[in-house]
């Protein structure tokens, strides 16, 4: 119903920003870190949205990124994950951890997210994988190249991911370093996977 709104912050507290747009305030739900990070009253923002309708109210919850937006939205398909499940657990992790953590398994890395448990996270997993891939995942940092270089950046980047692996260190630390290295699509493994090497020792 409502895709995004443009307007000026008037308050930020806690996981509520209160957005003034042409005279009226929306109050809208978003991660409080994200608030407190990045906005104060005054700054003329644009927040992508979504409406939750239940019985007695109806809500918005807000992103800075249509990014983050595509993921709350999958998770409120997860059976047992609401909007503030939802929202809490981007609070915890950013759509790009979360990705990796869903692609490598590590139920760990979800359940430290706040109000998470180790069965939720194990049944994000379950629900998720299939809607994510590494590919999708490094070609988020990869926008602007073209496709088949997109491509045979990321079959370099995830041998990479694989070696880290193999060296000892757990799936999420390994997608996290290899993130960390700003693979450029033109690098073969050795050169990834020395650059990663930086961010896990």
């Amino acid at each position: 119903m409502i895709g995004y709104i443009k307007g000026t912050v008037e308050d930020a507290a806690g996981d509520i920003l209160l957005l003034d747009h042409g005279g009226m305030g929306f109050r809208i739900h978003m991660a409080a870190d994200s608030l407190a990070r990045e906005v104060r009253p005054g700054d003329q923002v644009k927040i992508y949205t979504y409406l939750h309708v239940k019985e007695d109210a109806m809500q918005l919850y807000g992103f800075f990124s249509e990014d983050d937006l595509d993921v709350f939205k999958l998770l409120l398909g997860v059976n047992g994950i609401g909007p503030r499940a939802a929202l809490g657990i981007l609070s915890g992790l950013s759509a790009d951890e979360l990705r990796f953590a869903v692609l490598s398994e590590d139920a760990a890395a979800i359940a430290r997210a706040p109000g998470v448990g180790k069965k939720t996270a194990q049944k994000l997993i379950l629900e998720l994988k299939d809607k994510f891939d590494l590919e999708e995942a490094f070609e988020k940092k990869l926008t602007g190249q073209e496709q088949k270089e997109e491509q045979t950046g990321s079959a370099a980047a995830e041998e990479a991911v694989q070696a880290l692996v193999a060296l000892g260190y757990s799936n999420t630390e390994a997608f996290q370093a290899v993130k960390k290295a700003a693979v450029s699509p033109d690098m073969e493994t050795e050169a990834i996977l020395k650059a990663a090497l930086k961010f896990v020792l």
